[in-house]
């Protein structure tokens, strides 16, 4: 498993679908609100909490459809479908993969990310603690997405309409997280509720991805 994941982190940078690719994206997207909604702080200090989640969530949008397309097309998915290790463990595995190269550094960059959009420096650790409780659930949720759809031409926007509603939930408590830190109030109900979307990710969508993996090699 230890080399299955070496694997995938470097077929990941080489391929261009790695960090830099989700970094850009979200520096651009940072770049461009205060452009399209004005500079004023007092303007874009309440809306940056969501504004960043948004950031996050489709910077780890791009990278999706490589998770398995990969080894689909040079026929690795099929080694890997028979060999001793679960396949289950194959999803969990490239699931994590995806977001040590999407997820983490995202949640590193997002507090230079976030003085572009005035974020209050108290809500700094709620963003930070926030991203990295709920971006590994965006990888998982994005992995089982990306099961059903590999080996589809074009698969890429069907991916994006399966996944965006799965990802709804996490969105709306993350925000919240950096919304409640920002004034000072208890974040801990959404905070726990985040971390709940992502354990329950993490217990079930390795099984449904495998399940609907057989489905698609069969």
């Amino acid at each position: 498993m230890r080399a299955l994941l070496i694997r995938d982190l470097r077929l990941a940078t080489r391929a261009g679908g790695g960090f830099g690719l989700g970094l850009a994206f979200f520096l651009i997207l940072c770049t461009l609100v205060p452009f399209g909604v004005g500079p004023d702080a007092a303007m874009l200090s309440p809306i940056a909490p969501g504004i960043l989640w948004v950031g996050a969530l489709l910077s780890c949008l791009l990278s999706l459809d490589r998770i398995f397309a990969l080894d689909h097309e040079d026929g690795s998915l099929d080694l890997l479908a028979t060999a001793p290790i679960p396949l289950e463990a194959v999803v969990a595995v490239k699931a994590a993969a995806h977001w040590l190269t999407t997820g983490l550094p995202l949640t590193l960059a997002a507090p230079i990310f976030a003085l572009l959009l005035h974020l209050p420096g108290a809500a700094t650790g709620d963003l930070v603690l926030s991203l990295l409780i709920g971006t590994p659930a965006l990888s998982l949720l994005g992995a089982f997405g990306a099961a059903l759809t590999v080996g589809l031409r074009r698969g890429g926007l069907l991916l994006s309409l399966l996944v965006l509603p799965l990802y709804v939930p996490t969105l709306i408590f993350g925000a919240e997280i950096v919304r409640r830190g920002a004034i000072g109030a208890d974040a801990a109900s959404p905070l726990a509720l985040l971390a709940g979307i992502t354990l329950l990710s993490a217990a079930l969508i390795p099984f449904a991805a495998a399940a609907a993996l057989r489905i698609n090699l069969r």
